[in-house]
């Protein structure tokens, strides 16, 4: 599999190469907390490799899963580089690009598919959320516990 393949959606070459070039690589440990709740947003990840569990928590140490981030994909919570809303913690070994924030306007001119991206992203996360408030509004918690155990299953790809 080529690096560009690794996206869920169409990367082109020349895109992933400029992204390698212009980000700093970073690798992360299952377990390891990659952003929390208040942290600034100093760049943009891109997950090359595992993957990233995104979640909001409350002050009593509740927490609600929002959306994984997998293989080529990247937060839509950080393209606004402000204060952290959610907590994103490393779920399987992890490596990731870091898109430095002052980097985006030049990757607009020179790869406009970027946008593309984004958008595409923005409506995968979309959906996965609208897919989360149909669970905890309409579906027993035996059902949501099924569904978390089948998503790990196949992120993990694994059946334990």
């Amino acid at each position: 599999m080529n690096d560009n393949q690794l996206f869920s959606f169409n990367v082109t070459t020349e895109l992933f190469d400029y992204l390698k070039e212009i980000s700093i690589s970073k690798s992360y440990k299952s377990g390891d907390i990659l952003l929390d709740e208040n942290d600034v947003i100093r760049g943009i990840p891109i997950i090359t490799k595992g993957s990233i569990k995104v979640m909001r928590t409350e002050e009593d140490g509740r927490e609600i899963l929002l959306y994984y981030i997998k293989a080529g994909e990247s937060c839509v919570m950080s393209f606004l580089g402000e204060t952290s809303k959610v907590k994103a913690d490393v779920e399987h070994d992890a490596e990731i690009l870091f898109l430095p924030n002052s980097k985006v306007s030049e990757l607009h001119k020179k790869h406009p598919e970027w946008l593309d991206y984004i958008f595409k992203l923005y409506h995968k996360r979309f959906e996965e959320l609208l897919d989360m408030v149909n669970e905890v509004t309409f579906k027993k918690t035996d059902d949501r516990l099924l569904n978390l155990l089948q998503k790990k299953s196949k992120l993990s790809n694994s059946k334990i």
